[in-house]
């Protein structure tokens, strides 16, 4: 699970790897005396940001070479989340290089720029759909003008990949909506285009689901294609699916393997080589497990299928890679949280037979990035939370790991400008600057590591993607969040020694997230929209759920003042309560499997979008030239080679530009070129 974040200020975000949420923060900008520049381009509705490696330079050389094989293991699987997020990706992707680099027209007209900035978007999104709507992005130049740019360049693109770039098909990349097949209606290219959702459920009910009482994560690493009239599996292997980029991704990591840290990260390794060898889904949760209980040493990894949000099913993993060094000082500062997993559990108000007996080991650690691919890039998570597969958590425990140097970019780029115009007073902007940044990393480190390993699923209860359906991802994201929210007013933390005012950190959390599920994040998606995003649903359910519960007693007002509707939070104990009543329903939904339930809830709260307050939302933030959505551009790390062509050193060095970083890297990992050919001809 991980979270991604996004812009808008005071955002509570929920979860970490099976929460794929990204992130921008739109805060006080923190005073440095380093003169980083953190900014790199913006364009539509997207900053490029750059980050630092704290610590990169008092790496052992042998420490050097992991990281750096590791990141260049993760970027030669770049190709495979184009292709997986639609299938004609790569084509245009190709093409549409191949004009940027080759044409030597006029470079000042409109359309030019209008070129460039939709094959930017394309760049930040992995494809032709917007990398948190979902909806496919529209060019601002006409399909005569990219035909008059193909042939200036003598640059094919033709049939269904040029066409789709125009017309209407294929609008959405993800499609969640009741009442619509959503496999039929989604893009994402985990199934044939004519596979529809009633053919999956009876493909993966009689799939292989592993070990009785160990199921594996039945269809993780695959397609599922029609041959002949058949469902059939085309696995994602060395030999198989993808295989070209594997192999490549195998090559790096053989080389990481020999020079591991330690006995057991060798191990692990081999088990990651192995499957990606193979496509055991039995083999990745040996892997999972070793990777999981691998806590020693400075250097860690994400590696792999992984992330089942884009798929509408909630099966399928896209590729992610993130390279990770420790923060020891932030590590050791949050590992109080995992001593002490088993107190929260106890003391959740969850019903008792849906809380566990023992947390098993939950590891949380702060770390630097070194290096992101696939879904992680451009736009990153801010904290993970793996392995995904619930039984290999109870058992064997899971890691938690928030991306310091990620989370500290983003701090150093934002601003003030929505917190004043949407916090409803002094006192709420007072508070938000005072206590905001460590509200936001506390939610972060109780939504994974608490949230997400807290609670148990009945016995003889189905996995939450078999139960809940497309409603699992945002249940268990809102679920995650309201145990973060839960204990944000709890003197523990203080106790804990992990705030010094924990009525005051817990207030500027209440203020931020309910000002962003009802208000804030609106400014993300278009007038007249619906919310589809799971993050954005449940951080809309939760809030307007306590909204609407708490309108006898007062506990959220609704405020309208010179024209303009603002949400101020009259009694935060209530709240509170509201919250845990929630926790406790939502809860009680994935240990039982209440389907109805879910429905209803996310239904009835979360979807559906207050026109009037949307409107008003966009009108009031059109004044703010800082765009909603940000991400990054990876450091370059440049390995020093003597004449023997063996690494003397590994220097870090940042790119110029995101253009440039984008082009180097469609030269140097590019693997897939069966794919572009075959959706050339």
């Amino acid at each position: 699970m991980n979270i991604k974040l996004m812009a808008v200020s005071a955002l509570l975000l929920g979860a970490f790897v099976s929460c794929n949420e990204k992130k921008e923060v739109d805060k006080p900008v923190l005073e440095t005396e380093q003169a980083f520049d953190y900014s790199v381009d913006q364009f539509a509705d997207i900053k490029i940001l750059r980050y630092q490696i704290p610590g990169f330079d008092e790496l052992s050389l042998k420490e050097k070479k992991l990281v750096y094989y590791l990141t260049q293991a993760g970027l030669s699987g770049r190709d495979i989340i184009w292709d997986q997020n639609y299938r004609h990706n790569l084509a245009i992707r190709n093409a549409l290089e191949s004009i940027y680099t080759n044409y030597t027209g006029d470079k000042n007209t409109a359309d030019w720029m209008a070129f460039e900035v939709y094959l930017k978007r394309l760049w930040f999104s992995n494809g032709i759909h917007h990398h948190y709507s979902n909806d496919k992005i529209k060019p601002e130049f006409s399909s005569e003008y990219l035909k008059f740019l193909l042939a200036e360049t003598d640059t094919e693109l033709q049939g269904e990949a040029f066409d789709v770039i125009f017309n209407d098909k294929d609008n959405k990349k993800v499609n969640k909506k009741k009442g619509v097949d959503i496999v039929a209606s989604s893009a994402v290219n985990f199934y044939d285009p004519s596979i529809t959702d009633a053919e999956v459920e009876a493909f993966y009910k009689k799939a292989y689901k592993g070990p009785k009482g160990q199921p594996v994560e039945t269809g993780l690493n695959s397609k599922l294609v029609k041959e002949n009239g058949q469902l059939v599996e085309k696995v994602w292997k060395s030999g198989g699916l993808y295989g070209e980029a594997i192999d490549e991704i195998i090559k790096w990591l053989e080389k990481a393997q020999e020079v591991a840290e330690n006995e057991k990260q060798a191990k692990t390794l081999g088990l990651l080589i192995e499957y990606y060898k193979t496509g055991s889904l039995d083999t990745w949760d040996q892997y999972c497990i070793e990777w999981a209980t691998t806590t020693s040493g400075n250097i860690d990894w994400i590696n792999g299928f992984i992330e089942v949000y884009n798929d509408p099913k909630g099966y399928k993993g896209s590729y992610e890679s993130i390279v990770q060094i420790k923060d020891f000082e932030m590590s050791r500062q949050m590992s109080v949280l995992s001593e002490n997993a088993q107190w929260f559990e106890d003391n959740a108000p969850l019903l008792q037979e849906h809380k566990k007996k023992e947390v098993v080991g939950v590891s949380y650690k702060t770390v630097n990035v070194a290096g992101e691919a696939g879904d992680a890039s451009p736009s990153t998570p801010i904290g993970v939370n793996l392995p995904n597969n619930n039984w290999i958590r109870q058992q064997h425990g899971s890691k938690s790991v928030s991306l310091g140097n990620i989370i500290n970019a983003y701090n150093h780029a934002g601003g003030t400008g929505r917190l004043k115009e949407f916090a409803n007073d002094e006192e709420e902007v007072a508070l938000e600057k005072q206590y905001g940044e460590i509200a936001d990393k506390l939610h972060t480190a109780l939504h994974e590591v608490i949230g997400h390993a807290s609670g148990q699923i009945n016995p003889g209860i189905g996995q939450p993607k078999e139960t809940l359906k497309n409603y699992a991802s945002t249940i268990e994201e809102g679920r995650a969040d309201l145990i973060g929210l839960y204990y944000l007013m709890d003197p523990k933390l203080q106790e804990l020694g992990l705030v010094d005012d924990w009525e005051k950190v817990g207030k500027a959390a209440y203020d931020g997230y309910i000002r962003n599920g009802l208000m804030t994040q609106l400014i993300r998606i278009n007038l007249g929209d619906d919310i589809e995003e799971d993050h954005m649903v449940n951080r809309q359910w939760v809030s307007a759920w306590a909204y609407e519960k708490g309108k006898a007693d007062n506990v959220i007002e609704k405020i309208t003042r010179d024209g303009k509707t603002y949400f101020n939070i009259n009694d935060y104990q209530k709240l509170r309560e509201l919250f845990g009543q929630l926790l406790q329903e939502t809860q009680r939904m994935k240990s039982e499997g209440d389907f109805k339930a879910a429905q209803d809830l996310v239904e009835g709260y979360g979807v559906k979008v207050d026109q009037a307050i949307h409107a008003e939302v966009l009108e009031r933030n059109s004044q703010f030239s800082s765009a909603p959505y940000s991400g990054f551009v990876n450091p370059v790390l440049v390995a020093e080679v003597d004449d023997a062509g063996e690494i003397t050193d590994v220097k870090v060095t940042q790119p110029d530009n995101f253009e440039s970083q984008m082009l180097e890297y469609a030269d140097k990992f590019h693997f897939l070129k069966a794919q572009v050919l075959e959706a050339v001809n």
